[in-house]
């Protein structure tokens, strides 16, 4: 028997064969379509919703409702107040100490997938316990594999975080890891300044790599510091490798906490001739006495990310917003694009 179709008569058997060949393909392209739009939302824990709220304003999407309940004895426990189910969730929470932030984060993780959430993406702008990251003497602990293993556990589908203390950090996770860079907001500040007589220094030589790309960016000059500590955030002795004499010199680091080191460089620096001394660094710990310190120095500003909140009064502290550049990453990964394209890495 035949049929007529496309204008001419062909065999029954391979009309229904054509036909089911052509509803397969509208299939395929329907279920594409609906995986490309999948719905995402945005989730925050506690200390990190400022950051979390900008992301949003970025997104030009609402900021989850979540509910944390505290108990009396300091526990808590997390509550979506909305459905997520076939969702791609991101759940925006940095995890420095105290350890209530990471605890956090891991209960939202929890709950996202027993809501039955399509996958879990934790968005943790400073990943916290990250010095920790190797055996640096016997019988230490690794925290920064611990925390990976943690998230791990708990059920992330994928983490996007800024400036790890050590790259090679994300050869704990067996998930997927976006690793973004502050300099994408920090080179175009020091740009901005138009000083004339530049020159990138880093403190330590462990952050060489992170000033070279600097040095590269801005066509500037590298100086190295070498430096010496007794101790955990105690510095004994800092030597100048290069020539700052006459110099705007920017020192450049992935974190200050105590801001032992780079309050003494950049005091050094000034001793060596150098006309002024600024630092930029992604993380803003800025444990005590920092403050102080960044104050009574010879740094004439200390220019930070917003990966951490900054609470305490220092005129010198300048905080750049990553909002713009997480909701690009976020806006990426939801649409299945790369990440490393967008942002040309």
């Amino acid at each position: 028997m035949e049929v007529f179709w496309g204008g001419k008569f062909i065999n029954q058997y391979f009309y229904v064969h054509l036909h089911t060949i052509n509803k397969s393909i509208h299939l395929t392209k329907v279920r594409k379509l609906m995986s490309e739009v999948r719905p995402f939302k945005v989730f925050s824990g506690t200390k990190t919703r400022y950051l979390a709220e900008r992301i949003c304003q970025s997104l030009g999407c609402p900021l989850g409702n979540m509910v944390i309940s505290h108990f009396a004895d300091g526990e808590f426990a997390v509550s979506f107040e909305e459905s997520i189910r076939g969702d791609d969730v991101f759940l925006v929470q940095s995890t420095f100490p105290n350890s209530d932030n990471l605890m956090e984060l891991l209960l939202m993780i929890d709950a996202a997938k027993r809501a039955s959430a399509h996958s879990i993406v934790a968005v943790i702008p400073y990943f916290g316990w990250a010095r920790q990251d190797r055996k640096d003497k016997p019988r230490v602990s690794i925290g920064a594999k611990l925390v990976a293993d943690l998230l791990s556990v708990a059920g992330i589908d994928r983490l996007i975080t800024m400036d790890l203390h050590a790259d090679q950090i994300q050869g704990f996770f067996d998930v997927p890891v976006d690793h973004l860079y502050g300099s994408l907001v920090e080179i175009p500040y020091v740009e901005a300044l138009n000083l004339p007589d530049l020159v990138i220094a880093t403190p330590d030589v462990g952050g060489a790599k992170r000033a070279r790309l600097f040095a590269k960016k801005l066509n500037a000059p590298l100086v190295l510091c070498n430096k010496v500590r007794l101790q955990a955030n105690v510095v004994d002795s800092i030597q100048i490798i290069g020539d700052v004499a006459g110099k705007d010199v920017v020192i450049v680091d992935d974190m200050v906490d105590t801001a032992g080191t780079i309050t003494h460089a950049a005091n050094e620096m000034m001793k060596a001739g150098a006309k002024s001394v600024r630092a930029v660094a992604s993380h803003c710990v800025m444990s005590d006495p920092a403050s102080d310190r960044v104050q009574n120095s010879a740094l004439i500003e200390m220019v930070f990310t917003d990966s951490i909140p900054y609470t305490q009064k220092c005129p010198k502290v300048v905080q750049l917003s990553i909002a713009d550049m997480f909701a690009r990453a976020i806006r990426a990964v939801s649409e299945q694009k790369s990440v490393s394209e967008e942002f040309n890495f």
